[in-house]
């Protein structure tokens, strides 16, 4: 099976509300971090010793701020230390903020202004009531449950309902996910195949990114690059065959080769 594309970090939301996290050092980049804390309801504290999994080193001066660093980890606290990326554990990334929906943008410490440039971008875009949407189908799991009790049959109902164009798409005006619901309908048992004519997973076309991320299964020659895969489902299974499934079975099943 080809080889997964690593990732440099795992991207986790953390619940910090209520718990301590270290703050060290004094000045903005200290005040600006501090003011991130807040907003997720940390319990901010400035003694090292502290109990917390948590530390941010804001410290101007280089010796002391790597010396603090090592005290931390050497107590196993996950350290973030600013404008030092080589010695983080976690990085803060810039966020677009649509309660309950958070979009986070990392670049791993490379660059804080290219993170601030696509936040700035996609405030333009994300539509100022996307929370609603995320609330209203939290609200409607139990109805989906009922209309689709099968999971990957509610899965491919949803995909295709959140779509470019879609009755509940997130970037469009729509929020009725109980109007869907009366309408909704979804086949199952489909095979999509598709032959793609380039390595690089920026020239998939739209239809073929939106069966990758909605599959159940990807059935694929070993020529298919790592970087196509993942563009599925991260719990879809990964299937390397050299011929074509003869039939799909249940779910959405992908058949992926390349042009010759």
């Amino acid at each position: 099976m080809a080889q997964a594309v690593s990732l440099h970090s795992l991207p986790l939301f953390v619940r910090l509300a209520g718990r301590p996290v270290i703050l060290l050092g004094e000045g903005e980049a200290a005040d600006a971090k501090r003011r991130l804390l807040d907003r997720a309801g940390a319990h901010v504290v400035t003694d090292e010793a502290a109990m917390a999994a948590l530390a941010i080193v804001a410290i101007d001066d280089e010796a002391e701020a790597l010396e603090a660093v090592a005290r931390l980890k050497a107590r196993g606290v996950l350290v973030n230390a600013v404008d030092r990326s080589e010695h983080c554990d976690f990085t803060l990334p810039a966020i677009v903020d649509r309660e309950p929906v958070l979009i986070a943008i990392g670049t791993g410490g490379a660059s804080a202004g290219l993170a601030a440039a696509l936040r700035q971008r996609l405030e333009a875009l994300v539509p100022a009531d996307l929370g609603g949407l995320a609330n209203a189908l939290q609200r409607a799991r139990g109805a989906m449950r009922t209309r689709f009790p099968d999971g990957g049959a509610r899965r491919r109902a949803l995909a295709d309902a959140l779509a470019p164009g879609g009755v509940l798409d997130p970037l469009g005006s729509s929020r009725d996910v109980a109007g869907w619901l009366d309408r909704g309908s979804v086949q199952d048992g489909t095979i999509v195949r598709m032959t793609l004519a380039s390595r690089d997973p920026d020239d998939l076309t739209l239809r073929q990114a939106r069966a990758l991320a909605s599959a159940d299964r990807v059935y694929h020659r070993s020529d298919v690059p790592p970087a196509i895969l993942d563009r599925a489902r991260a719990d879809a299974a990964r299937i390397p065959c050299d011929a074509p499934p003869d039939a799909p079975g249940s779910g959405l099943v992908v058949d992926v080769a390349m042009r010759a």
